[in-house]
């Protein structure tokens, strides 16, 4: 988040993009003030899209809001972690077992790309890139399970689940182990093999679970 620079139409957006961008690569600590007026000076823009983009970052779950001190970056512990993993383990094993039932080799290869370029960002210890192709990865994994409601409920913890995420690589960096799993969730998956696809992620995201816990101690 440094300099200026040319903004498209919607600010609201970059503005939005940027802020995210910041918290999950911990630019933004956990429980920092975020001030509308020095964000705004820092991103070139008036007050309005940063405090739109805050809404929208407090209903994703990134931001918090007091009714004293305004705007903060939320902090992660064990009970928001224990809360957002278990929908997720709950949920989305079986929207996965689903969209591989669903046999739609578009969404597979939406998934082989995410994983591809995240060897890349392996190499590259590009943590805010991992984030990203570990959101997109899952995604692509759940989006086709044929229930727009439960898309919906994953997508609303694509936030929350982010930032633990970093929580537990600052601790352990174990994106090499992660991209193993993520390897084997999707070749059960190519093989039509729902079941065995769903376990194999219900596994990864309990595992994950308790190193992230370990690691908040």
């Amino acid at each position: 988040m440094t300099g200026t620079f040319s903004l498209p139409a919607s600010r609201t957006e970059v503005v939005l993009e940027e802020i995210r961008r910041g918290i999950l690569t911990r630019e933004l600590l956990p429980g920092q003030p975020l001030v509308e007026a020095e964000l705004a000076a820092r991103l070139g823009v008036s007050k309005t899209p940063v405090r739109e983009a805050l809404k929208v970052l407090s209903n994703s779950g990134l931001v918090t809001f007091s009714p004293y001190k305004g705007a903060s970056v939320v902090k992660v512990d064990a009970e928001l972690a224990k809360s957002v993993y278990d929908v997720r383990m709950v949920l989305e094993p079986e929207a996965v077992r689903r969209t591989v039932g669903r046999h739609d080799p578009e969404l597979l290869e939406d998934a082989a790309e995410a994983l591809k370029e995240a060897s890349s960002a392996i190499a590259d210890k590009d943590q805010a890139a991992l984030s990203l192709l570990n959101r997109r990865f899952h995604r692509a994994l759940y989006r086709g399970c044929g229930n727009p409601l439960m898309v919906t409920i994953l997508d609303d913890l694509k936030d929350r689940a982010a930032l633990i995420s970093v929580v537990g690589w600052e601790a352990n960096p174990s994106w090499k182990k992660e991209w193993n799993e993520h390897k084997a969730v999707l070749a059960a998956a190519k093989k039509g093999d729902a079941d065995g696809a769903a376990t194999l992620l219900r596994d990864h995201i309990g595992g994950f679970l308790e190193r992230v816990l370990k690691a908040i101690g």
